[in-house]
């Protein structure tokens, strides 16, 4: 399954954004999904990931309590809601299906990826 990040933008701090992400290909549902994150000069990062029936959902700790991912299978959407916003949360925001061994809080087990989007936040 192919997945593509929308809804990025310019934001400023305490703001939100919804960010989507499309799927096609394979059925969405079959697939534990996540989101990732990277800033210039780092590494890509794990922010959230949900199960396939939506029932289990992970955040790193730097997220926890202002994001929230969703999905919604009937429409092969992921969404990731971000209140609170702040500068360090700038950077290209990512989806990708977990199509490998390993943890999902590593970017190495999640892949094929898309085209990201880009989130701004101002201070």
């Amino acid at each position: 399954v192919q997945l593509q990040a929308s809804g990025g933008g310019l934001v400023q701090a305490g703001g939100s954004l919804r960010l989507s992400c499309a799927a096609s290909g394979r059925p969405f549902s079959v697939a534990v999904v996540g989101w990732f994150r990277q800033a210039p000069g780092k590494e890509r990062e794990f922010v959230a990931a949900i199960s396939w029936l939506g029932d289990k959902t992970y955040y790193s700790d730097s997220v926890k309590g202002r994001f929230t991912i969703s999905r919604d299978n009937a429409k092969n959407t992921l969404y990731l809601q971000m209140n609170s916003l702040k500068p360090e949360d700038t950077a290209v925001y990512y989806c990708a299906p977990k199509s490998y061994r390993g943890s999902f809080d590593q970017s190495s087990s999640f892949g094929p990826w898309g085209q990201g989007t880009q989130v701004t936040v101002s201070s």
